[in-house]
């Protein structure tokens, strides 16, 4: 069996950024000495005169970014998950979010697979903080193919965005010619009428594996891949609880205000539903290789299905 291609979210930022680059001269990015991490130095080789580095100063940075938006241009606002949406908060909610401003901001290094670099900089709060912003859209890809396509819509897109990228390589799942990005769309990898799978960014893949050791002891899970928190595809959510009955949902970030708690914002209004949140329980990360805290904090695959198949009983 031939190896699955696996690349981490915060390359396909840097490629498509410079992709974009080329085709729209009013894109510009800018970084908060982080370019190497972040992989916006791809589009500074390319575009020197179009990116800024604003220093270790990531609420100036959003500041910047808020006033180039003012004159035309698309800002790209780009650090580590922890200061985009941590440190930065005030500035992006009154600068960018209350002027309702065209700026991207582009958060690698999110949720706890930064691994070693331990609990202040694994970011599990900041899709919690971005969803109460008012009309900020909020991105969560789940591949390098979705990642490169939600930057694309991100700048075709009128508005503030964030778009959460990881640092850990994961498995390419939407190579796919039929595949298309569409903001607050959500994709079905898979059908099924036992349970409905819920999933965004780097745990996708490992729902679709968990799937798959479910179907051997007679439970069909239904799988979707949300990338867009926000919106969120509300009416896709609850006609699959309507068809399966039962809701899981898997996620990089705290089970609080994270996606977990946007889809039973939603059944709870229009289809209470029973419904199990896996992510990170309240709790803060560790420093330790990534693989092993994804397994440790239960986002792997193994753990996937044993809580499924456990809630299905």
């Amino acid at each position: 069996m031939s190896e699955v291609k696996k690349i981490a979210t915060r390359e396909s930022y840097g490629n498509a950024l410079a992709e974009l680059g080329a085709e729209f001269d009013n894109l510009v990015v800018l970084d908060a000495d982080l370019a190497a991490a972040t992989k916006t130095g791809v589009f500074k080789k390319a575009f020197p005169d179009r990116h800024i580095d604003c220093g270790i100063a990531e609420c100036n940075m959003m500041g910047i970014a808020a006033g180039l938006a003012t004159t035309g241009k698309v800002p790209f606002a780009s650090s580590f998950a922890m200061f985009a949406a941590g440190r930065a908060f005030e500035q992006v909610r009154n600068s960018i979010g209350y002027p309702k401003l065209n700026v991207k901001i582009g958060a690698t290094h999110a949720g706890i697979s930064v691994g070693e670099d331990g609990a202040t900089h694994q970011c599990n709060e900041d899709i919690a903080l971005m969803r109460t912003i008012p009309g900020m859209t909020v991105i969560v890809p789940s591949d390098d193919v979705e990642a490169k396509a939600a930057v694309r819509a991100a700048y075709e897109h009128e508005g503030p965005c964030y778009l959460r990228f990881g640092r850990l390589a994961v498995p390419v799942i939407n190579d796919k010619p039929d595949y298309k990005f569409e903001l607050g769309k959500g994709v079905v990898l898979r059908e099924g009428k036992d349970v409905t799978i819920v999933a965004s960014g780097l745990p996708v893949s490992n729902c679709i594996e968990a799937a798959e050791k479910l179907a051997a002891d007679g439970i069909d899970a239904k799988v979707i891949n949300i990338h867009t928190i926000k919106p969120l595809d509300e009416d896709l959510i609850v006609a699959s609880a309507k068809e399966t009955g039962k809701v899981v949902t898997v996620e990089e970030h705290s089970i609080i205000g994270g996606l977990g708690s946007a889809v039973c914002d939603v059944l709870s209004e229009k289809y209470p539903t029973k419904v199990c949140r896996i992510g990170i329980n309240d709790v803060f990360g560790e420093s330790g290789p990534a693989v092993e805290l994804v397994k440790k904090y239960g986002l792997d695959a193994d753990s996937i299905y044993e809580k499924v198949k456990a809630f299905c009983k």
